[in-house]
């Protein structure tokens, strides 16, 4: 299974390509409201957080003021991954006044959002700190947003699942039903993929020794109760990677880690998100 915590920054065309989707639904044909500002005036911003938070979000923060006014200075103060304090002064900005206003929302959304997801994230990685159990994203991601939410992962200490349905196989029940068995599965999908990691889910003990049997490279156990787990991962007993998913939550990570899992898959960390405060407040410079 694809995993990455490498806070490398993620393709300009990547970055660009979901930017200018922001922009347009935002800007459109234009900001009328921008008008009332003197085309020739310049402006100093800076960008506060007010609440506590791992930054993430960089690159998209960039790209909008980049592909609005190529002539827009950001200073960032602080490194995505790196935490924040209330009151912290984020970033400086400086430029054409119009510009900065224009693409406030469209910035502060992607840093708000993206810093949400290395927020919660963090929280997970740093509660398995002391274990072998690492966490992992999943697909359950803002659509169109899904490189973007998986460098927040990162920023947060956290691994990415697969990337989308091309990087490595996942069989879920759904593919299991739609062939008949794990076995048949399993035998398809690596004749045509040889190289490719397969992973099953599995929801019952069966399955499991199913999956094993037909020698899968890691196995996801699904909404197993904690006394089926335990069973399951001493079936295992090592031969394969074990993941662990459905509904993982701080309260649990002790008990879980604790457990032998290798893995936890965590959806929420992506998909139920509460945006980090920022704001950004504005300073006119005077003409010398």
């Amino acid at each position: 299974m694809t995993r990455s915590t490498d806070l490398s920054p993620p393709s300009v065309k990547d970055v660009e390509r979901t930017v200018a989707t922001a922009l347009d639904e935002d800007v459109g044909s234009g900001d009328i409201t921008a008008e009332l500002i003197p085309w020739d005036q310049k402006s100093h911003a800076e960008v506060v957080c007010r609440e506590a938070a791992v930054l993430a979000g960089q690159p998209w923060f960039d790209g909008v003021f980049a592909l609005i006014d190529s002539t827009i200075f950001v200073d960032w103060s602080y490194r995505d991954g790196e935490e924040l304090a209330p009151g912290d002064i984020v970033c400086r900005i400086e430029g054409p006044t119009r510009s900065i206003v224009t693409g406030e929302r469209t910035a502060l959304n992607f840093l708000q959002l993206l810093s949400a997801t290395a927020t919660s994230t963090h929280r997970y990685a740093s509660a398995l700190a002391d274990s072998k159990t690492r966490i992992l994203d999943t697909r359950k991601t803002l659509p169109g947003l899904r490189v973007a939410q998986k460098y927040a992962v990162r920023c947060g200490g956290g691994e990415n699942h697969r990337t989308g349905l091309f990087d490595s196989v996942l069989i879920k029940e759904n593919h299991i039903a739609a062939v008949g068995s794990i076995m048949t599965a399993v035998e398809t999908i690596r004749a045509l993929y040889p190289e490719v990691c397969i992973e099953v889910e599995v929801e019952v003990m069966s399955e499991l020794t199913e999956a094993l049997e037909a020698g899968v490279d890691m196995i996801m156990l699904d909404n197993f109760p904690p006394d089926k787990l335990k069973a399951a991962i001493k079936q295992v007993d090592g031969r394969v990677a074990i993941e662990v998913s459905g509904h993982i939550t701080l309260s649990r990570l002790t008990d879980l880690s604790s457990s032998g899992a290798d893995f936890l898959s965590v959806g929420a960390l992506t998909k139920n998100i509460e945006a980090i405060d920022f704001s950004m407040r504005i300073t006119p410079l005077i003409k010398q």
